[in-house]
């Protein structure tokens, strides 16, 4: 539930990520976090099952985790959140914690690739918010990971439409998924896992 203390966290983060750009924060160091409205997007989602076992791939210091952690211990979820920048890890448990998140959700420092590849956990719905040039390869270890039934929301396919409008065409063409983007804040692919994984 969105209580006073995620509201004040979130705040907090906003106001963080409005004036990092005009300190001339460089781009690497920002936290880059999706604008509110998305936030919400996620949080409902999260909310709408039982169990939910979230995965986020770009966690950064937390202000999307917050609202999927916030989401996900309505009906008993949790969230997995990887993030390899060990100073954005350790803003991300402060902010977390400061939020009473910390139950249900946890941070994974390191490499994604690597913790994908040696995961066998099964998760309900994935947020990908990483290095653009990534999500392909990133989907690709992520499908494993997915049962019907299971969403994977894709952020920044309009914004950087460049890079990404392959990724989107790709899930909209595959047959195992079904797949739109919808054009809210810097736009989602939203896809739904229909059938098993392609035979290789």
């Amino acid at each position: 539930m969105l209580d006073e203390r995620v509201l004040s966290v979130l705040a907090r983060l906003e106001e963080q990520d409005r004036s990092e750009p005009e300190a001339g924060l460089p781009a690497a160091e920002r936290a880059r976090q999706v604008e509110p409205t998305t936030g919400r997007f996620l949080f409902a989602l999260a909310a709408s099952q039982a169990g939910v076992e979230v995965l986020e791939i770009g966690g950064s210091r937390g202000y999307s985790s917050i609202w999927l952690a916030a989401g996900a211990r309505i009906l008993g979820g949790r969230v997995v959140s990887l993030e390899q920048d060990p100073v954005k890890c350790q803003a991300w448990r402060t902010n977390v914690s400061d939020a009473g998140l910390e139950e249900w959700a946890e941070v994974v420092e390191g490499d994604a690739f690597e913790t994908l590849r040696a995961t066998e956990d099964v998760f309900d719905l994935v947020f990908l918010d990483a290095e653009k040039d990534d999500y392909e390869e990133l989907f690709a270890l992520i499908r494993r990971l997915l049962e019907p039934g299971a969403l994977v929301v894709a952020d920044n396919v309009t914004s950087h439409a460049e890079t990404l409008a392959a990724y989107s065409r790709a899930r909209q063409s595959d047959p195992t998924v079904v797949s739109v983007t919808v054009p809210l804040d810097r736009g989602l692919e939203v896809t739904a896992v229909v059938g098993d994984v392609p035979a290789a």
